[in-house]
């Protein structure tokens, strides 16, 4: 192999599938078995202003708060007499109305970070805020339950620290076709035919042998399995739209993945906020809806639990550019139809009682809801995952 296609070799390993710890064998792959709940994750990256997503129309303070940000009662969709979906969230207010739907308010952790990408790592690894760790809640989760990397993908083009284990990693990939493509290039399966022993105990050059070796593996199971699927789903003609008929094409065609990761960017609305969320949150929702109805036309969202998160939510009060900025406790979003809670988990944020900095309260630990879908969804005890005791909560 010339310097060319060496480079070319490592790029892939190192962007389109991570797989840095060679676990057993070449083979990844077990026979696909179609079964089993799917857990898919969505991050609303940027900071989501979760009190204009959930609107307390009746509260005083959040008018007195934000002078010209706050939503109107009129412009919302109503859920109780004191509070309403924003108006982009039609599918979600139907979500709700089908008890597909549960709200769990005021989730953060404590001494909470306002950095984005902090905050994104605590979240990811389900840390503490002073606590640094180099693997995420998914791929611990991957290796506690001895999964494949192919039992948990993120539809991207690189890896995010929740899906990096500590023997075991998730997959990187949102286009199976190219990928297929690229590992069938000449250069590259004459890498992989022609490896042996000796090159798989080199250091660096055994490590690229092994990844390439496992990509080829996955690649062509991938590309295989989700090609049988066609759907019949219109999606919106949006980036994260394709990221979730991706996920759907591969559980609809049977993928024994178990956990997908997608994300939305673009919540972070320090200024002229009110057209750019509206806009983010249409974009979210309209998606989600296509989703969720692709999985019901094919009978897989009964399997299916989704989660929808963000890194923090924002100041309760607006600042001088029409916007918000970084906070602290927002809202999760879990839906389904195994849900043992649907509509709220529990009140709105008090905001009359904020913390000192003038910011919200958390009242659950995100790391609660995630010892909930371990213990109860995924099967394994989170305690394993998390690497310490959270109750959790009755939601699944």
């Amino acid at each position: 192999m010339n310097r060319r296609n060496f480079i070319k070799s490592a790029s892939l390993a190192s962007t389109a599938l991570f797989l840095p710890k060679f676990v057993s064998g070449f083979s990844l792959l077990d026979e696909a078995i179609a079964t089993g709940k799917k857990l898919v994750i969505i991050q609303l990256s940027g900071g989501n202003d979760g009190l204009n997503t959930i609107v307390p129309f009746r509260n005083d303070i959040y008018y007195k708060k934000r002078p010209s940000l706050a939503q109107q009662k009129s412009n919302l969709i109503g859920i109780t007499d004191e509070i309403g979906f924003h108006e982009s969230l039609i599918a979600h207010s139907n979500l709700y109305n089908n008890g597909e739907l549960c709200v769990v308010n005021n989730v953060g952790y404590p001494n909470p970070n306002r950095s984005h990408f902090r905050s994104t790592d605590i979240w990811h690894t389900a840390s503490d805020s002073n606590e640094y760790l180099q693997s995420g809640w998914i791929g611990r989760y991957l290796d506690a339950s001895k999964s494949k990397s192919l039992d948990a993908i993120e539809v991207d083009d690189t890896l995010s620290l929740m899906l990096k284990g500590e023997q075991t990693d998730g997959i990187a990939n949102k286009n199976p076709a190219l990928f297929y493509k690229t590992t069938q290039a000449p250069y590259f399966k004459k890498v992989v035919e022609h490896h042996n022993e000796a090159h798989l105990s080199e250091h660096n050059l055994g490590y690229l042998y092994k990844t390439m070796v496992t990509a080829s593996s996955s690649a062509k199971y991938m590309y295989e399995t989700s090609k049988t699927f066609t759907t019949k789903t219109t999606y919106p003609n949006t980036g994260f739209s394709k990221q979730l008929k991706q996920v759907a094409d591969f559980i609809n065609s049977g993928l024994q993945t178990k956990v997908y990761y997608a994300s939305l960017g673009g919540f972070d609305t320090h200024a002229n906020q009110v057209n750019k969320q509206k806009r983010l949150l249409k974009v979210y929702d309209e998606a989600m809806e296509a989703f969720v109805k692709d999985l019901k036309e094919q009978d897989s969202f009964k399997d299916t639990l989704i989660l929808t998160f963000s890194e923090f939510g924002r100041r309760v009060q607006q600042n001088a550019a029409n916007g918000t900025d970084h906070g602290t406790a927002n809202q999760v979003f879990l839906i389904g139809n195994q849900l043992k809670k649907q509509g709220f988990y529990n009140p709105m944020a008090d905001l009359s009682n904020l913390d000192t900095n003038g910011d919200l309260k958390y009242d659950i630990d995100f790391r609660e809801i995630y010892a909930s879908v371990l213990n109860n969804w995924l099967d394994i005890d989170a305690k394993k995952v998390l690497g310490k005791p959270f109750s959790g909560l009755n939601i699944v």
